[in-house]
């Protein structure tokens, strides 16, 4: 197959682009082309910015493709955008969304893809179900072979499963120098609720499962494994991996948002939910696919990852300040 990843160096769909080009696919990756590990071997670069529409549709120019997938895509103006370049030139699209999506509170588990939507707490989910309502428009309206993909918890070698303060953007490293410090680190609540971390190599295996598979447009899928863990096995986790125990302090979300506003949405939009997914209907589309990494093996993998690169280990003191002074905040309550 041709194909065409917008992005295509980034956590997830790293494990995807190399997946793709083992089994022999023509891949081509549209990005600003600061990561141009996968060009050795074999992937196309189109060197551009995925966010300017005349410059998409110029790098582009007249190709067309079996499968285009945009990992970069947030906004429904993005979606428009990106219907308009790529109507008529496509196979399949893939619009990559996310669980977050998933009606909060949860009402009924598992979740499955019929879960309804909703998420008042996160502007970034509520951005990620209008496109979702978008592109399914234009699959009913005008046969735009829209296919929907919703990643939970995604995690690799690069990016470790890191509790709610922390996200994306905080340097991950910065929660195994606490543990490894012996400092203290905060889960929220009571630890007790469930979490879904799917290694990007299993996603990758299903998301190129239903690449080239035409029975698979107009659906909608989250990508996750079945291998639950409460946020308090998933830290005593790291400390056996580590070989330190951790200091779990736990916090109330409540408590947090009074310090910290911006937290607490995001907590409740997402970590202080039970994520557990029923994945079944993602194996009839894919057969075969099941959890291959179990969450141990894919954090020593992660662990081990930083060990043999020291300069991946950089701290947040920013965090670790905050974290710091939530802690103490917290115990001068219960004195």
């Amino acid at each position: 197959m041709k194909v065409l990843l917008i992005g295509g160096t980034g956590n997830i769909s790293m494990s995807i682009t190399k997946r793709l080009l083992e089994r022999g696919d023509e891949v081509y990756l549209f990005n600003r082309g600061n990561n141009r590990e996968c060009e050795a071997l074999g992937a196309h670069y189109i060197i551009g910015d995925a966010f300017d529409s005349a410059d998409l549709k110029a790098k582009v120019g007249d190709q067309k493709f079996d499968v285009v997938a945009n990992f970069i895509l947030f906004t429904p103006e993005q979606a428009q955008m990106n219907y308009e370049v790529f109507a008529g030139r496509t196979g399949q699209y893939f619009f990559i969304s996310s669980c977050t999506v998933y009606q909060k509170p949860i009402l009924k588990l598992p979740i499955t893809p019929d879960t309804p939507l909703r998420n008042p707490y996160s502007l970034y989910a509520r951005n990620k179900i209008a496109c979702e309502d978008y592109f399914t428009k234009q699959y009913r309206d005008n046969n735009f072979p829209i296919t929907i993909v919703r990643p939970s918890h995604t995690y690799g070698e690069t990016k470790l499963v890191v509790g709610p303060l922390m996200g994306w953007a905080v340097p991950h490293w910065t929660l195994a120098d606490r543990i490894l410090k012996g400092e203290p680190i905060i889960v929220h609540d009571l630890g007790r609720t469930f979490w879904t971390a799917t290694h990007s190599d299993d996603f990758a295996y299903a998301f190129c499962g239903l690449m080239g598979n035409h029975e698979a447009i107009g659906h909608a899928f989250h990508i996750t494994n079945d291998d639950p863990h409460t946020w308090d096995a998933i830290m005593s986790m790291y400390g056996q991996i580590l070989g330190v125990e951790p200091k779990i302090v736990h916090v109330p979300t409540t408590f947090i948002g009074k310090l910290y506003p911006e937290k607490y949405n995001a907590i409740l939009g997402d970590m202080s939910e039970n994520a557990i997914f029923d994945i079944r209907k993602l194996q009839k589309f894919v057969p075969g696919y099941r959890t291959r990494i179990l969450l141990r093996e894919g954090l020593t993998r992660s662990v081990n990852w930083y060990w043999n690169h020291p300069e991946a280990r950089r701290i947040d003191e920013e965090n670790n300040r905050m974290t710091d002074h939530i802690i103490k905040a917290w115990q001068d309550v219960l004195k």
